[in-house]
């Protein structure tokens, strides 16, 4: 039988379904939705083998509604408008619930084929059931967000896992004629991580390894050598990606080399991209560190080129050294502030004009107009300073660059009150 066990075992009722009781439970708000038969549009929001296409699977089966599936890896915007034309002419259209229109992997649409479901949606020509395992804030436009409800599901506890494991052994069509005994379940759960797809895919593999017809022992050994390797539990391009990178930077920002180096290991294990790693530590160097330690970022634009240079895998030590230091780095946020700060000014304030002094003066006519009069040139003055005003009018002694107490910045802010006196103090 050349279907994956995956397949096999997919459930068609609420009743078989495993996991996710928050939603599908007893009284669960998806559960009464598809059991009173009108379904409002959703998107199903989750890691990959939860359950998300299976749960709109059910719906087709349970509701006498036209059931149209699309993915979104394959389909583009003449695609959708196809299944929302043949919605509409169906000849149930408007008299019953409208029509469902499944799209697996929505996060994958671009902005226009997204903005081609609104209409649809927003009239009930579809009733729309979107999967994906991007957070949606980020990769559904946001009119096609207000007019469908987000539904989160989790990684499959461990007490579904088994439940789901044992299932497979007892009720599936070619397992079931095995004489499967399971010793050790630890490698099959801590290789599957709360994926339903990829437990099942290990425990065929295993089986379909063994030769004759004896009982068939699982044990954790096994398990470890018919995978050879850890398939880690980390998407790059998915919601992980995200949080360990956002852990990875706030461990460099909290002072803890630790931490750092641990989430740099998931992604190093994970596979994500040296160079989406060096850009954040780059970026880190000059927002958190910023002036207390200005190596940082000469270390880190070095850690960058030398990735470049050298390649993989040795490249992770450059990103390791470049972690270390960063962690234990002073932290100053000064800089980052100071340009916030001013941003925030200029969008209250507009565009307000250069000051005459300050601007050049190429031609006859904005010389008799003022440019450049009464400019002085600093570097003709002793000390290459002499006090003048370089901010519009309106924002004359305005503060916006704030220096943070550590060795290297001190001196800085003691020189500016050597220069301009109370202003820095």
């Amino acid at each position: 039988m050349s279907q994956p066990l995956a397949e096999r075992l997919r459930p068609r009722t609420l009743d078989d379904y495993i996991g996710q009781k928050h939603l599908v439970g007893n009284h669960a708000v998806l559960r009464r939705m598809i059991e009173s038969g009108h379904v409002q549009s959703f998107i199903l929001w989750g890691p990959p083998g939860v359950g998300k296409t299976t749960l709109a699977k059910i719906i087709a089966n349970r509701l006498d509604v036209p059931f149209y599936t699309l993915s979104a890896v394959s389909s583009g915007v003449k695609d959708v408008r196809d299944v929302i034309e043949k919605a509409k002419s169906n000849p149930l259209f408007r008299t019953t619930m409208s029509p469902i229109l499944f799209i697996d992997e929505i996060h994958r649409f671009s902005k226009s084929q997204q903005d081609s479901l609104l209409n649809a949606v927003e009239t009930g020509a579809i009733t729309l059931i979107g999967a994906t395992t991007e957070n949606p804030s980020f990769e559904v436009i946001r009119p096609l967000l207000s007019r469908c409800q987000v539904y989160v599901l989790k990684s499959l506890e461990k007490d579904d896992l088994l439940t789901l494991l044992y299932k497979a052994i007892k009720e599936d069509v070619l397992l079931k004629t095995k004489t499967i005994d399971i010793r050790e379940t630890g490698a099959i759960l801590r290789y599957s991580g709360g994926d339903a797809r990829k437990l099942l895919n290990i425990i065929e593999l295993v089986i379909a390894a063994e030769k004759g017809n004896a009982a068939i022992e699982v044990t954790d050994q096994k398990v470890v050598d018919r995978l050879q390797e850890n398939p880690a539990a980390y998407d790059k391009g998915g919601e992980m990606h995200y949080d360990i990178i956002s852990a990875f930077i706030k461990s460099i920002r909290g002072s803890d080399p630790d931490a750092a180096i641990y989430w740099l290991a998931r992604m190093v294990e994970g596979g994500e991209d040296p160079e989406f790693i060096a850009r954040r530590l780059l970026i880190s160097a000059a927002e958190d560190i910023g002036l207390a330690n200005p190596n940082a970022m000469l270390l880190a634009n070095a850690c960058f080129d030398g990735l470049k240079k050298i390649g993989w895998p040795e490249g992770r030590i450059l990103l390791a050294e470049t972690t270390v230091y960063l962690a234990c780095s002073p932290k100053s946020n000064s800089s980052y502030m100071a340009l916030e700060s001013a941003i925030a000014t200029v969008r209250d304030t507009g565009n307000l004009p250069v000051p005459l002094h300050l601007r050049n003066a190429p031609t006859q006519l904005m010389k008799d107009l003022g440019y450049h009069k009464n400019y002085k040139y600093a570097h003709s003055y002793e000390g290459n300073f002499i006090k003048q005003e370089h901010l519009p009018a309106e924002l004359l002694k305005h503060r916006f660059w704030i220096g943070q107490h550590n060795p290297a910045e001190d001196k800085h802010i003691e020189h500016m009150v050597r220069l301009w006196g109370d202003r820095y103090k």
